[in-house]
């Protein structure tokens, strides 16, 4: 899955440089001793986030074995790199699988609900589609298709010309058989070259694609 990479609560605020932003009563502040940065702003993105990687978000920490250096820091890796980067898009797709199974087999509780922490990605940059979905493909995963298609429809506004949007989107719109609007996010995901064919199996199999 292409990872290149739930509406904001009332009380969620925009996140400006250099302010500390408060994101609601149980989600903190994005004020931070290193950040907070953009995950999608060049600048942080070329100078800032090595240094974050390099420590506390290599290829173990992605695939939730744990840093090569301090395995049994997994948790604290992860909220470490979303603390200095919110919006960081394979991180918040780490934690997600992370709440979604290894947290339901007895491991160790991170510093904010994964809800939390996508509050804080969406304040972090709310132009931010990916954010979107991400939080779309997390929601649908726990069984939410009400929540999941309200995020996916955001990432899609934001984020037009992403296949995986599209093709998100269209998936939990078929899952509710709403056919019509699952084959025009289908035909936009492949027009715009997406390469999984299953959506557009699903369809067929229903009778719904031309």
């Amino acid at each position: 899955m292409n990872i290149k990479t739930v509406v904001i609560l009332t009380f969620a605020v925009l996140a400006l440089p250099g302010h500390a932003q408060v994101v609601g009563p149980d989600c903190g502040s994005l004020a931070n001793a290193y950040g907070p940065f953009d995950y999608t702003n060049p600048d942080h993105f070329r100078n800032k986030l090595p240094i974050v990687e390099y420590e506390h978000f290599d290829a173990g920490v992605e695939s939730l074995q744990g840093h090569a250096r301090h395995r049994d820091w997994l948790a604290l890796d992860i909220d470490y790199t979303l603390r200095a980067f919110p919006n960081h898009h394979r991180a918040l797709y780490a934690m997600s699988r992370y709440y979604l199974t290894r947290q339901s087999h007895g491991r160790a509780p991170m510093r904010y609900t994964a809800q939390c922490y996508f509050e804080r990605a969406m304040a972090m940059n709310p132009a931010d589609g990916i954010v979107r979905m991400i939080y779309g493909l997390y929601l649908f995963k726990a069984g939410d298709l009400e929540g999941a298609e309200a995020r996916f429809s955001e990432a899609v506004k934001r984020s037009p010309e992403d296949p995986e949007v599209h093709y998100n989107l269209g998936l939990v719109l078929a899952k509710n058989k709403r056919w019509d609007e699952a084959r025009e996010h289908a035909k936009r995901a492949y027009e715009l070259g997406h390469p999984m064919r299953g959506l557009r199996n699903m369809l067929k199999r229903a009778g719904e694609w031309e």
